[in-house]
């Protein structure tokens, strides 16, 4: 873990101005993923996995053309330190690989593998996992810890009926109603960065719904992959911890998912096991 990150207050109460969003409330854990050197033992993204020797490592098997390549740790998160993700059965850590290769058609992103274990059933550690021969340096992480924190987000605005569009063009001082549009949107609903749970952000396209392959109960975001801890638009989300450095890097991690998008994963609520995945 590294030096705790808090988030200052929204602007304003978007709530006290309209009551019908509170209900539409869901807390994200910002995961605010700072340069480190995390062990098999810590949360982190980029960083080394509990991989047992016993267990074969992932591969990709998915548009090459020569051999399968082996994926890559893109995060490993223990719920003692992020108690949203809500774990399967005895599992307490989720792993994320994906292949850093090339961008797979038809949607161009990379290909991903999740696996929920349990910490203490991992006796030997694979020391020296395989590496891809030439790995995207976009889809490289960089080695970083954590300091998760939660914070309360609202739907994107694309997420909200076109009532409660107006409430906002009336209810956001602005001298324009899409200044209001602009102002919800950036500072008052989605937080930005590489987050578990809360709303998506959308934009690239426009909202959609995923069922799940397997049962088609409605999915929920998972983990949010981000291009940037915050961008010029949304600076109110900056940390504290961060504001007093000219140069605070806004993507440590180093990833830039498809024109610096965000690839967003979603789980089944009933089946932890079924997951997709989408880009934003």
């Amino acid at each position: 873990m590294t030096t705790a990150r808090t988030t200052p207050p929204r602007p304003l109460d978007i709530t006290a101005l309209i009551p019908g969003l509170a209900p539409l409330a869901r807390t994200a854990t910002r995961l605010h993923p700072r340069p480190g050197t995390p062990t098999v033992h810590d949360s982190s993204i980029g960083g080394p996995l509990l991989w047992p020797t016993r267990h074969q490592w992932p591969y990709c098997d998915k548009w090459h053309e020569g051999p399968q390549e082996p994926m890559i740790p893109v995060a490993q998160l223990y719920v003692r330190d992020i108690p949203q993700l809500k774990a399967p059965g005895r599992t307490d850590l989720l792993q994320i690989l994906w292949c850093p290769t090339e961008e797979h058609p038809p949607d161009h992103k990379p290909q991903t593998y999740l696996f929920w274990r349990t910490a203490a059933d991992v006796t030997q550690v694979l020391t020296e996992p395989p590496r891809p021969s030439e790995p995207n340096t976009w889809y490289v992480p960089k080695p970083c810890v954590l300091a998760p924190e939660q914070v309360t987000e609202y739907p994107h605005l694309l997420e909200l009926s076109a009532e409660q569009q107006q409430r906002i063009a009336e209810a956001v001082e602005a001298d324009e109603s899409y200044e209001a549009e602009e102002i919800y949107r950036n500072e008052l609903s989605v937080a930005p960065g590489w987050k578990v749970g809360g709303w998506p952000s959308w934009g690239l396209t426009d909202p959609i719904a995923r069922f799940c392959i397997h049962c088609g109960t409605r999915m929920t975001p998972l983990l949010t992959i981000a291009s940037h801890e915050w961008h010029p638009d949304n600076r109110t989300w900056i940390p504290y911890e961060d504001q007093a450095q000219d140069d605070a890097d806004a993507n440590p991690p180093g990833v830039t998912v498809i024109d610096a998008n965000r690839l967003q994963l979603y789980v089944c609520p009933e089946h932890p096991y079924h997951h997709t995945d989408l880009v934003q």
